[in-house]
């Protein structure tokens, strides 16, 4: 996607977007060409993604820029260029983060002409930046979450500026039409909405990403349209909670009447969404899902605690008999959809009773996999300041106790599909075999199959001949 205009860049930018950032990009153009006849051959940048699918899509729209600006794509241990993008939902990711950044630091000590970059999550709290500003001095550029769309304009800046720090706290602000390089050429991410409204005790989504905004639905089914156009077969509805899609809108529309809408798109095959917060899931969605032929089946549920009383303390807004009964009226109108979730073992307060609620519910929704967590302190989230922290070694005990049970459960589930016929989406060549490819079925189960990469993103009908554990071993039916 581009803008075919161009600028007299001695003139002032525009200021209605996003015609004010092509305007950056041509400048950049201009930029990077000099200093690659410097140095003799094209630039390079790399975009270094860490967490979640929302940082995956923001990162393709990174990718899109830099590519108009002619930058080539690199790596990171080479690249001219290279930014982060960070996430901040675990400690860990914090530290993995400055790791990196350190070992930057060394190459740019013998290329100096080398910029490096930061934005995403982590960049949304204060003490952070504050932090690279003071110790990272070699950092170029800084921006979080709600200004991504200025990254062109930035980046021009730092040929300039030493540091150029930018961050918002928060914006309303959606800009469309901005350039984006995507990983497959097959599927897609499309986010329909930014930010979380849920305040989750434990987590710092609403902190970094800010309050719930939805992209208009014209906007929306327009660039599934232009995928569509351009080879796309399936794609993923991307937001912190999809199913509360819509609301603030000049005119409400649910998110199940905006899937209804995707599923009218010529060449669209198959449609997944996630995240979904139990406490928004409508009769609506699943009569939906029920009735279509382009939708998975495949729902992510996150359960967090089956404890009512822990879930209480998360903020979760629904309690086990709420979420139990969720699921069955799910399995009631699909009863051959996959259910994962994300569990945290652990939370503040967590008693063995606790943790047996959860095991409780584990069993008895049986889940075709599941994310498990320790649960990990956030600063800034009401839940760091609990008192009552469950001592590492008990937390570590019971997380061994719900893996175990959640892959018993998971290889069981995924057994039972031994022998059936199925229909796999081919997306890469196989990383151990190269006789072989590794695809996704509806219910986003992974499937290993003899073939070449002129498979890759063709649908191909597979008896699924071996369970592996949690993946097959498919053979072709035609």
């Amino acid at each position: 996607m581009s803008e075919n205009r161009t600028f007299d860049l001695t003139q002032t930018p525009p200021v209605e977007e996003p015609a004010r950032q092509y305007y950056y990009m041509e400048k950049l153009r201009g930029l990077v060409a000099d200093q690659s006849r410097d140095l003799g051959r094209p630039l390079t940048a790399a975009v270094v993604t860490f967490g979640c699918q929302m940082n995956a899509r923001d990162s393709e729209k990174l990718r899109g820029i830099l590519r108009e600006a002619g930058y080539q794509e690199g790596s990171e241990e080479d690249a001219d260029f290279v930014i982060y993008n960070t996430c901040t939902v675990r400690e860990n990711a914090n530290n993995k983060v400055y790791g990196r950044l350190g070992q930057a630091q060394s190459r740019k000590r013998n290329h100096p002409w080398m910029k490096i970059a930061l934005c995403g999550c982590m960049m949304q709290e204060p003490e952070e930046v504050e932090k690279i500003k003071k110790s990272y001095r070699f950092v170029n550029l800084v921006f979080g979450t709600h200004n991504i769309y200025k990254f062109a304009e930035l980046l021009t800046r730092t040929f300039d500026e030493k540091m150029v720090v930018d961050v918002w706290k928060e914006t309303d602000r959606i800009v469309e039409n901005l350039p984006v390089e995507r990983k497959y050429a097959f599927k897609s991410g499309v986010n329909i909405m930014f930010g979380c409204n849920n305040f989750c005790s434990y987590c710092i989504v609403p902190y970094v990403r800010g309050r719930e905004r939805s992209r208009r639905p014209e906007e929306i089914i327009a660039e599934i349209r232009k995928l569509a156009q351009d080879g796309v077969t399936e794609v993923m509805l991307l937001g912190q909670n999809v199913n509360s899609y819509g609301r603030g809108l000049p005119r409400e529309i649910s998110f199940a009447e905006l899937l209804r809408q995707v599923e009218t798109v010529p060449g669209i095959r198959r449609i997944r969404f996630m995240t979904s917060h139990p406490k928004d899931l409508s009769e609506e969605l699943i009569e939906t899902m029920a009735a279509s032929d382009k939708i998975c089946r495949h729902l992510h549920l996150p359960l967090q605690s089956g404890s009512s009383r822990i879930l209480k303390r998360m903020n979760r807004k629904y309690d086990k008999e709420q979420y139990l009964r969720l699921v069955e009226d799910i399995r009631r109108a699909m009863p051959d959809i996959a259910l994962t979730t994300d569990i945290i073992v652990g939370f503040p307060g967590e008693t063995e009773e606790d943790f047996q609620e959860t095991m409780d519910v584990v069993r008895r929704v049986e889940y075709d996999s599941a994310f498990t967590f320790l649960y990990s302190k956030r600063s800034g989230t009401p839940a760091a300041s609990f008192a009552d922290q469950v001592p590492e070694d008990v937390a570590k005990e019971r997380f061994d106790r719900l893996l175990a049970l959640v892959q018993e459960i998971g290889r069981k589930k995924a057994k039972a599909l031994e022998e059936s016929e199925a229909v796999v989406l081919v997306e890469e060549k196989n990383a151990q075999d190269p006789e072989m490819v590794t695809g996704r079925l509806d219910n986003n189960s992974v499937v290993h199959l003899k073939g070449c990469e002129a498979d890759i993103g063709h649908y191909i009908p597979v008896r699924l001949a071996e369970c592996r554990g949690f993946y097959y071993i498919g053979e072709r039916l035609s």
